[in-house]
């Protein structure tokens, strides 16, 4: 299968890294000599992935033109003989960078929903800036790779980590037919729940920000009934397709890294500044 496109959601105001955010973007603080959203973006190039949507909020535009080329500031390095000091950024020229902007922070749903024109390719990958996979291969890869044993035309595949079960109202939890389909952790999902309690989870399956999902999902957003709290969620929209549309998931292999809190994000510091 290839996968060309994908939609990153990054236009959350980054509350826990205050005050920091308030002059930068969680995305851009630095992981080595790196900022984080550039392992995201690199997980895609490595995926075969060269068409990027990135969804953000007003403010958040350096997020964008991090990747963009400067000729200007080419050239005064070049005439300084340090032209090598954006080697880093060369792998980027060919990406085509679109962006959309989420007015309200109303869900994950409806922040896919906001880069809906820029979806041309029947299945698209949606990468959440979070998390972050260590391993020989990249979350979306390995997601990529695994659908090569699902035979239906038309499916979604959402990657899980088996977290322990005390912490299951933190996330999305898929519950899985008995049997594997092909590899060994690709399951078939028969049902979705979002954030339950321990005591009432299906599993310890927990969704971990990397799925596939087709175009007709994308198009469903704007059918999903809003929660409570007015947030369109995309396991709503899986959740209603679930009678229409085969749903996998699928067990990454290696460590994913939390970079949303600070904890997680200094455990990332620590962990991809002792691999570089």
């Amino acid at each position: 299968m290839k996968i060309t496109q994908a939609i990153l959601p990054v236009a959350g105001l980054g509350t826990r890294f205050l005050p920091w955010t308030k002059a930068v973007p969680k995305e851009l603080l630095p992981l080595g000599n790196r900022p984080i959203i550039a392992y995201i973006v690199d997980e895609c190039l490595e995926a075969g992935i060269n068409d990027i949507c990135f969804v953000i909020s007003h403010g958040k535009e350096s997020i964008v033109e991090y990747f963009k080329e400067d000729p200007a500031l080419a050239k005064e390095l070049k005439r300084r003989g340090k032209e090598k000091l954006l080697d880093t950024l060369k792998p980027y020229a060919k990406v085509r960078f679109g962006m959309a902007y989420q007015e309200q922070m109303l869900g994950d749903g409806h922040a896919i929903l906001q880069a809906e024109k820029f979806v041309k390719s029947p299945m698209i990958a949606v990468l959440f800036g979070d998390d972050l996979f260590v391993g020989d291969k990249p979350g979306i890869v390995q997601l990529i790779e695994a659908a090569k044993d699902i035979s239906e035309k038309e499916f979604a595949l959402i990657a899980v980590e088996n977290i322990p079960r005390e912490k299951t109202n933190r996330y999305g939890i898929v519950d899985v037919d008995g049997g594997v389909v092909g590899n060994a952790h690709l399951r078939k999902v028969k049902g979705l729940v979002e954030k339950p309690e321990p005591v009432k989870a299906p599993s310890t399956l927990g969704i971990v920000g990397r799925y596939l999902i087709p175009q007709s999902v994308v198009a469903s957003l704007p059918d999903v009934r809003a929660g409570k709290d007015g947030e369109i969620r995309l396991i709503d929209a899986l959740i209603a397709k679930l009678d229409s549309l085969p749903i996998y998931s699928f067990e990454c292999s290696g460590s994913r890294i939390d970079t949303g809190t600070p904890e997680g994000y200094a455990k990332a510091v620590q962990t991809l500044g002792m691999i570089g």
